[in-house]
């Protein structure tokens, strides 16, 4: 496409007026610039994490032969180098998003090389929580001062790996619970960067590094109470799902919504997960004490993420009628109905494979009335996972497993033939 020439041919044939083409030529200049400082962005931050691990190289090829006081101060020089070019930026390039970017990212990586380095130069004691857990408090300001998002996510991605080596290794002496705090405290950027930049691709990037990271965290409050955690992890779930399905971010594309994606996905997951005998016949035999409960933090994980889930379903249902509200959007309400029964029978399994069933029927009949391949196709797939996960029961026979398999996959072909056939003639 030659957009000069075009533009031209429009106003000589009278399509167009010149107010018209000065419009379309500067949006397209915009559209240019925007993808082009986007890999410039994308380009300099990582050229400031290759210059920053190509140093640390150089200094390891010979640091054996070092003195003590040579290493120390080749620790800090990359360090010092770093401030200089975020003062840099920071005082002179204040507009530069390259240079915002790329500098803080490189401070961020010699944060890291240089606590490592002095660490192991004066042989100061220590495990990789701890470690972790310096790095990450050190560089948290930086978020802020240079208003960097790429740090932010290898904040977040930081704080990540100190939760699992902290509360998943049983060797640790770190407390686990500072993950909770440095979450806290990345939360105003992102917030902030939801405000002024609601489609740029670092928001995007948050979209899914945050929910992520608070799924692969959310295990080190398991202590003695694990049952909780069920709730706990079906409440959160449910409130990602209901935060991807939110005004606020609703209109970004299915890839985009990290939040939906993992709500979804977690929930469906965690459902056939538990419509396995096992979980019931142990929750059944679990002695849970009401004066017990208060003192677990699972179950205030399991009530806090109930609350916010809760609240947002509140949200999302106000204005709605029964019929409207999203089926997934309810499911992790219905669970704790379901563990509650549990507790004192094991009818929790059966209920628990008729919620899946119920769940896949209406995905289906919602994918039909709105005519959405996606939706139909996932319901039908989770019906088709929970007879796959029933066809490890024994007391099934293989004729009838059979012919629930043909029934499905016979479901598969005529629900899509159907709802194409119809786009076909709706589109004449």
């Amino acid at each position: 496409m030659n957009l000069p020439k075009d533009l031209s041919e429009l106003i000589n044939a009278q399509v167009i007026s010149e107010d018209t083409a000065h419009k379309i030529r500067n949006y397209y200049e915009r559209k240019a610039e925007s993808s082009s400082s986007r890999l410039i962005v994308a380009f300099g931050i990582l050229g400031a994490i290759l210059v920053g691990l190509g140093i640390i190289l150089i200094i390891a090829h010979n640091w054996d032969e070092l003195s003590r006081n040579t290493k120390a101060i080749l620790a800090f020089m990359p360090l010092i180098v770093g401030q200089f070019l975020c003062a840099f930026a920071f005082l002179k390039k204040t507009t530069s998003v390259v240079w915002r970017e790329s500098s803080a990212t490189f401070l961020f990586f010699t944060v890291g090389a240089c606590i490592a380095l002095i660490g192991q130069i004066y042989n100061i004691p220590g495990d990789t929580a701890t470690f972790l857990l310096t790095w990450m408090a050190l560089c948290l300001p930086i978020i802020y001062v240079m208003r960097s998002s790429a740090v932010s996510l290898l904040f977040l991605l930081g704080i990540t790996n100190f939760a699992t080596e902290s509360g998943y290794n049983p060797y640790s002496t770190t407390e686990s619970y500072f993950y909770w705090l440095l979450l806290i405290g990345a939360i105003p950027h992102y917030y902030n960067l939801f405000k002024s930049s609601p489609n740029s691709n670092f928001l995007i990037f948050h979209h899914w590094v945050l929910p992520a990271s608070i799924v692969f965290s959310l295990g080190i409050v398991s202590d003695n109470s694990g049952e909780f955690m069920y709730i706990a992890y079906m409440s959160l779930f449910g409130l990602f799902y209901l935060f991807g399905k939110s005004d606020h971010i609703t209109h970004q594309n299915i890839r985009n919504n990290g939040f939906l994606v993992i709500g979804t996905i977690g929930t469906l997951i965690l459902l056939l997960f538990l419509s396995f005998d096992y979980f019931w016949l142990e929750l059944i035999k679990a002695s849970i004490s009401i004066g017990g409960i208060w003192l677990a933090p699972e179950f205030y994980a399991a009530l806090i993420s109930t609350i916010l889930a809760g609240w947002l379903l509140y949200l999302h249902s106000e204005g709605r009628s029964f019929k409207e509200i999203d089926p997934i959007a309810t499911i992790f309400l219905v669970f704790i109905f379901i563990f509650i029964v549990g507790l004192i029978s094991t009818i929790g399994v059966i209920l628990i494979n008729i919620l899946v069933l119920g769940l896949g029927v209406l995905l289906m009949r919602d994918g039909t009335q709105k005519e959405h391949l996606g939706l139909l196709n996932l319901g039908l797939l989770l019906i088709s996972a929970l007879i796959i996960s029933r066809f490890f029961d024994n007391d099934i026979s293989f004729v009838l497993r059979g012919l629930v398999f043909v029934l499905v996959g016979a479901g598969f072909f005529v629900s899509n033939y159907w709802i194409l056939k119809n786009r076909r003639i709706q589109n004449g």
